[in-house]
């Protein structure tokens, strides 16, 4: 089978995934899966980051990746660690709605030391940009991360699994 491509060649993935971004056939998936999200997804920082949050909290963290994931590549160079973190935090999640407590411990620490790079910078206004309330996503990160590879995912409740990314009021 080929793979789905752009006018440009660049690889793209048209085949409807559930709501944890799993793939499904793609005639049947087509009417049963999530509405996905364009893979060429540019949104200004602010707007991002509300959406982000948003899937976080629906419990679609798939989805809040792909929204993390465009804009560490289309955001500015400082900010990369910054969205790259936050995109591998999304992506422990969805390994730990998918039953994966090994990559969801895996991916929750290594998103939290990404945005502790981004973070340790010493320019201003690094704890809330956009609104993300830095210091939560990475005390979230980090407690269930370890309550995880301690306890497993069994006995995790699921609102646990729905962290926000902004600061209350946001």
């Amino acid at each position: 089978m080929t793979r789905d491509r752009d006018p440009s060649g660049r690889p793209r993935n048209a085949r409807p995934r559930d709501a944890l971004g799993r793939p499904l056939d793609r005639v049947a998936g087509a009417e049963a899966a999530s509405a996905g999200l364009p893979d060429d997804l540019e949104l200004p920082a602010p707007e991002a980051a509300r959406l982000a949050d948003r899937l976080l909290r629906a419990g679609r963290p798939f989805h809040a990746h792909e929204v993390l994931e465009a804009s560490w590549k289309s955001g500015p160079d400082d900010e990369r660690d910054l969205w790259q973190g936050l995109a591998q935090v999304a992506v422990g999640l969805t390994h730990a709605h998918r039953g994966n407590a090994r990559g969801a411990v895996a991916l929750l620490n290594r998103g939290a030391q990404r945005v502790r790079a981004y973070r340790s910078r010493p320019e201003p206004g690094r704890d809330q940009p956009y609104g993300i309330d830095i210091a939560g996503v990475l005390a979230a990160a980090d407690d269930l991360a370890a309550r995880i590879e301690r306890d497993g995912l069994a006995d995790i409740p699921p609102a646990d699994l729905r962290p926000g990314l902004l600061a209350a009021g946001r």
